[in-house]
């Protein structure tokens, strides 16, 4: 199978961005991507944006991808929408991969923006429940963090996690994101902040909760011939798996989805978890990041707060977690995250990553899931690359 390359990456700064139109602020991060790419706009020959919620808010809920690209130059090839909850752009990075291993494109664009802030909280939470099963769950009132507080108290029973375990989590999100310009909360905390902030879902406060961001984030991908005459520095995408649930889970601490997929990608890329040198996975809610590791290979289950509290996933550690701050201080732009999470490992593989710069980093994975219902998810794409 012919291999596909990353030859470009590109991302806004993740926050508030109320007063710049979604099309431009996709266009700012397709600019930038470009850029890092070394080509010009005509040298694309496909698309595909991901785009989750924010038609449900400012009313355009067709034709981003068309907009945006047309701020750039770029018009005329195919340009197609994905929209897969908060996995919107790493099916985006899927779609293309799969153009290019088809032959019907060497050089393919994926790109996801979100547009969120600036809108009513009631607002942006019915639009973020869509997400869910809306007439089952959403609508008798259980919400995303209501699901995640019982994930949460279900571990901390079955596992003996602390709960210090979580605010461990929060505290090296915030230290992560302190370092990273493109994050939302680029504030330091504490760990006792965390633990005593204000109650959104017992036992989550304020500080084991993504915010809602704006942002946009965009991926060059390249056929192996092209990437092979690439003038700038290439890491190539060894496996990237999309994987739903099956929907008869009747665990609250584990996705078996994840736990499928990641199977699958490991074996795809030829390596196990124990290969993996760093990792961006889906932490929408502390209790989520202890949860994914588990579920990843990288800690036994049961032991993944346990490795948090140990320092095992910290920037200097033998498993670094988010490094970028993850969606927790990053920030979640829904549309844009899984391909921020691919940026990210990107530049750490390029030795692009600052401060926060994991040593010796070879292989990464990036870990993106999208909607929960029914005790699952409604999608999980993995994604391993390699320097």
């Amino acid at each position: 199978m012919e291999r596909i390359a990353i030859i470009g990456v590109g991302s806004v700064e993740y926050g508030d961005h109320r007063t710049v139109p979604c099309r431009t602020l996709g266009a700012q991060a397709v600019i930038r991507a470009l850029e890092d790419a070394k080509i010009s706009w005509d040298r694309i020959d496909c698309a595909y944006v991901g785009y989750g919620i924010t038609g449900l808010l400012d009313g355009q809920e067709g034709m981003i991808g068309q907009l945006a690209l047309r701020e750039v130059g770029i018009t005329g090839i195919p340009i197609t929408r994905v929209e897969n909850a908060c996995s919107s752009s790493s099916c985006a990075v899927r779609e293309s991969a799969i153009a290019i291993r088809a032959g019907e494109s060497e050089i393919a664009l994926a790109f996801g923006v979100e547009k969120m802030l600036g809108y009513s909280t009631e607002d942006a939470m019915r639009a973020l429940a869509g997400d869910g099963d809306v007439p089952l769950e959403s609508n008798i009132g259980l919400t995303f963090p209501g699901v995640f507080a019982i994930a949460a108290q279900t571990h901390m029973r079955e596992f003996g996690t602390p709960r210090e375990a979580l605010a461990a989590v929060a505290e090296k999100a915030h230290a992560n994101a302190s370092l990273n310009p493109h994050a939302h909360l680029r504030n330091p905390i504490t760990r006792d902040e965390a633990l005593n902030g204000r109650i959104v879902a017992d036992p989550l406060t304020i500080y084991d909760c993504c915010p809602i961001s704006d942002g946009a984030s965009a991926v060059v991908l390249a056929s192996e011939r092209i990437a092979k005459s690439h003038p700038g520095p290439v890491v190539w995408l060894d496996a990237c798996v999309l994987a739903t649930g099956t929907y008869d889970s009747i665990s609250m601490t584990s996705f078996e989805a994840t736990r499928r997929a990641s199977q699958q990608a490991y074996e795809c890329a030829g390596i196990g978890p124990n290969d993996i040198d760093i990792a961006e996975v889906h932490d929408c809610f502390t209790i989520a990041e202890i949860m994914h590791t588990e579920d990843l290979g990288f800690f036994e289950k049961g032991d993944g707060g346990f490795a948090t509290l140990r320092g095992d996933t910290q920037i200097n550690g033998k498993k670094p977690i988010n490094a970028s701050g993850g969606l927790k201080a990053k920030g979640h732009p829904v549309g844009a995250t899984g391909a921020g999470q691919l940026v990210e490992v990107t530049k750490q593989l390029r030795r692009e990553a600052g401060e926060r710069q994991v040593e010796g980093a070879k292989t990464a994975l990036t870990h993106c899931m999208g909607g929960f219902f029914a005790q699952d998810c409604g999608s999980i794409v993995i994604n391993v690359v390699s320097r």
